[in-house]
């Protein structure tokens, strides 16, 4: 083992789906996906301690995944309908506003592939704020018009009036490639920072609308040591981020980029994270 251990893009992507919880208080949080859930466990450890976790069904758990208490489904509404809650979804779809689609391809009425449905995403995305995590940034998913509204984006929102824009909220979205977001005066996406070994290029090529690009964009910040030993040998020991966003697949953009000062092992741990696969409520 080299004495200075290379940062993953997967461990990138941690670290920025962590950082969508940063001073979010006690809120409940709903990560959809296994680096979303290694990113909000690293959150509570380090920079979020207030945050509040769920084994996905009726339990508020600890940081080990001990049961601390009860979440009734009653006040879990609540927490939802009441901006308590920031969860990461996935999307099959996303739109320059932040409109998702996670239902259908193609016409509703009659589309060409069914896929999980509308579920939750409209009260997740009106009620409390919401990011998104999508493993393989391409055109597919970034489209110009999703085919079916799941998730309410930034403009659909404002058309719909204040009781929608009252906790409406998208803080960031999170892919393979980069971190994005609607700091805009129109809400329309921005790309906010690429993963090292990422281009500009890459990312336009990968988004199948004109994103909004400021004159420097920055890397996605790299894990400090201290995270990179809790990531590795305490919250995903298994290294089931990988599994998520495979170095193997990042093809020559995404190149191993050494982390200054990082000399941590990769972990000897066998254990699982509690709750690492949590889909959330």
């Amino acid at each position: 083992m080299s004495p200075t251990a290379s940062v993953i893009r997967a461990e990138y992507c941690v670290i920025a789906c962590a950082e969508a919880w940063r001073d979010n208080g006690e809120v409940l949080a709903s990560p959809m996906g296994v680096i979303p859930s290694i990113g909000a466990r690293l959150a509570k450890r380090t920079f979020s301690p207030d945050l509040l976790l769920t084994d996905g069904e009726a339990m508020l758990v600890g940081l080990d995944g001990t049961p601390e208490g009860w979440l009734p489904y009653r006040r879990h509404l609540a927490m939802v309908t009441g901006g308590r809650r920031h969860v990461m979804m996935g999307a099959s779809q996303i739109d320059r506003f932040g409109n998702q689609n996670i239902s259908c391809i193609g016409d509703w009425a009659r589309p060409t592939r069914q896929l999980l449905g509308v579920r939750g995403a409209p009260v997740n995305t009106l009620n409390n704020p919401t990011s998104y995590w999508i493993p393989k940034h391409s055109p597919r998913v970034f489209v110009e018009h999703v085919d079916m509204v799941c998730g309410v984006g930034y403009d659909r929102a404002a058309a719909a009036g204040p009781t929608a824009t009252r906790f409406h909220r998208i803080p960031r979205v999170v892919t393979d490639l980069a971190v994005l977001d609607f700091a805009t005066p129109d809400h329309a996406m921005r790309l906010a920072s690429m993963h090292p070994g990422v281009t500009l290029d890459q990312v336009r090529a990968a988004t199948g609308f004109e994103l909004t690009v400021p004159d420097e964009v920055p890397y996605t910040r790299a894990p400090t040591p201290g995270e990179l030993r809790l990531i590795r040998e305490v919250v995903d020991p298994k290294g089931l981020r990988e599994r998520e966003v495979p170095e193997s697949g990042v093809g020559t953009g995404g190149r191993k980029r050494e982390a200054p000062g990082v000399g941590v092992g990769r972990g000897g741990l066998d254990r699982e994270a509690p709750g690492a696969g949590e889909a959330g409520r």
